[in-house]
């Protein structure tokens, strides 16, 4: 174990990220729950990232429930957000996304489950290797770059689409402006026009 080479170190540090770093995509309908479940051990680290990306208001409920049914986490409303907790027992863990609260609009979320390391007794720690030490960290810190860039480029998207409405309702209110005043032009022409025909004939 004390005899990593360089490429084995960033080859095992390759295959953690890619992984652990891959966030997904779900569409959540209206008057809908998706959920998911993680079967994982006692004291592992997990942590729910999420941004609802689509839909409505942005915005979703988030519940996170053990195997024992203990509501871990539980939130309304929520267009982004980020939970890490630690598993207080061995079991499945359940994680869902709500979207009761809308009757027509689906949403669209993206998340990641981050699950860790099962965490280690201390007795063990003068065995634990500094290279493999390094790996854990450096994983962990490419994975929070990699979810950081996923959910900038989702935030990017968003704002864009906002911008892209915004310049479309301003570009149809100016030519509802435009053609509002062609007809009241038109209509002050046609009465002036009526008026002195009038005038003529008396």
């Amino acid at each position: 174990m004390d005899s990593f080479s360089a490429p084995a170190v960033l080859l095992v540090l390759f295959a953690i990220c890619w992984s652990s770093a891959n966030a997904v995509f779900v569409t959540v309908d209206a008057v809908a729950e998706v959920c998911f479940h993680d079967d994982v051990k006692m004291h592992t680290k997990m942590g729910l990232t999420f941004e609802v990306s689509e839909g409505g208001f942005l915005d979703i409920d988030v519940k996170i429930t053990g195997p024992d049914a203990r509501e871990i986490y539980a939130g309304t409303r929520e267009t982004n957000g980020k939970y890490t907790f630690s598993a207080h027992i061995d079991g499945v863990y359940t994680y869902c996304f709500s979207n009761k609260m809308s009757t027509m609009t689906p949403k669209t979320v993206l998340f990641n489950m981050d699950i860790g390391e099962q965490a280690k007794k201390e007795d063990d720690s003068e065995h634990h290797n500094q290279l493999e030490e390094m790996v854990s960290q450096l994983s962990t810190s490419l994975t929070a770059i990699k979810h950081e860039q996923d959910y900038m480029e989702v935030r990017e998207r968003i704002h864009r689409m906002i911008n892209d409405n915004t310049n479309s309702r301003v570009a149809w209110w100016a030519f509802f402006e435009d053609f509002i005043l062609i007809c009241m032009t038109a209509g002050q022409i046609y009465y002036l026009k009526r008026f002195f025909e009038v005038r003529r004939v008396v």
